[in-house]
């Protein structure tokens, strides 16, 4: 079961900025131990009232380092750089959920006490013995079990709520995914594209005649030894060992070249040529270069089997934002807030 609580080892959702939207994590007794040194006790300030009801630095600090569980990484500090955005999403996030446990009052949702058992039984197998646990009791609610069963319960609650507001609305059916894929053809159409290796010889800018000379005895000899090349990674070998350009570091691979950006000296013998061979001796302004032909594939569409799972997810996560946005504006407009 995942729950989320707004206290130091429990600080498991995070925001992204402006969207309000909610992930969990699982911090490690590292970093659950470096949020719980982060809050101050002692020195609790209120930054946020929602409709009447507190909110602290505390809660603010410990959504920050769920927010970046990487602080330990950084002396436990969250980087200068990083401070504003991780404290707006913080604030904003505290914010939402208070919204959103208010929601739920309201609305008089019960948790079942075994869900609330199970999940207070879940909670305490974070903790490595029983007296890390009761040390993090002591800690954080000066020894009072109910304080911490409120809490669980409270997190239980968003997340039940959530579940019904967000979640359940954010459902995409396969139907949804072949809609969206006929209505949008061009997102899944590929243009005709030529998978390519090279092997190309260049002269130096501005090269004198001797040296254009040069260049050309090269690049006879580099068809020479491409021509006795019989697989892709034979020729990307020899390309390695000998061509000029950028693309010998992968073995002369260009990956994938749509036609509209193939030179017209290489996009004419490509045509023509069928997979596994190899060009002839082309040249391009004053480079010379050979290519081997992989893959020549004509212009298509990827096929709905082949994109629906990633679809989905994508238009899943799109719907999710939206209708969590959806209701995060419906939580503030009868709210009254106050950052302080």
């Amino acid at each position: 079961m995942k729950f989320k609580f707004l206290i130091s080892a429990l600080a498991l959702s995070a925001v992204s900025v402006g969207s309000a939207q909610v992930a969990s994590h699982s911090p490690s007794q590292a970093q659950l131990s470096l949020a719980s040194a982060q809050v101050s006790h002692t020195m609790s300030k209120p930054v946020a009232r929602v409709n009447g009801v507190t909110l602290t630095d505390e809660d603010l600090a410990r959504e920050e380092y769920a927010i970046f569980p990487y602080a330990a990484q950084h002396n436990g500090k969250i980087p200068p750089e990083l401070e504003a955005g991780v404290r707006q999403g913080a604030m904003q996030m505290i914010i939402f959920e208070e919204l959103v446990y208010q929601d739920a009052q309201k609305r008089k949702i019960a948790v079942p006490a075994e869900k609330l058992n199970k999940a207070e039984a879940e909670f305490r197998k974070q903790f490595n013995s029983a007296a890390e646990y009761h040390q993090y009791l002591q800690t954080e609610f000066q020894g009072n079990e109910q304080a911490l069963r409120e809490k669980i319960k409270r997190s239980l609650l968003i997340d039940q709520l959530l579940k019904t507001e967000v979640e359940q609305k954010s459902v995409v059916t396969e139907a949804d995914v072949r809609a969206y894929y006929n209505k949008h053809p061009e997102r899944f159409a590929y243009p005709e594209s030529f998978a390519i290796q090279t092997i190309s010889i260049i002269p130096p800018n501005n090269a004198t005649p001797a040296q254009l000379a040069e260049a050309k005895k090269r690049a006879d000899d580099a068809y020479k030894q491409a021509k006795a090349t019989k697989t892709a990674w034979q020729f990307g070998l020899l390309a390695e060992k000998i061509s000029e350009d950028d693309y010998r570091v992968n073995l002369g691979d260009h990956k994938w070249v749509p036609r509209d950006k193939m030179p017209p000296e290489m996009l004419k013998p490509a045509l023509k040529m069928k997979d596994g061979e190899m060009s002839g001796l082309i040249q391009v302004g004053p480079n010379y270069l050979i290519f081997r032909m992989n893959k020549h594939i004509p212009a298509g569409e990827t096929p709905f089997g082949q994109v629906k799972v990633s679809l989905r997810k994508q238009m899943e996560k799109e719907k999710t934002n939206q209708v969590r946005a959806a209701f995060n504006q419906r939580l503030h407009q009868n709210a009254k807030i106050e950052t302080l």
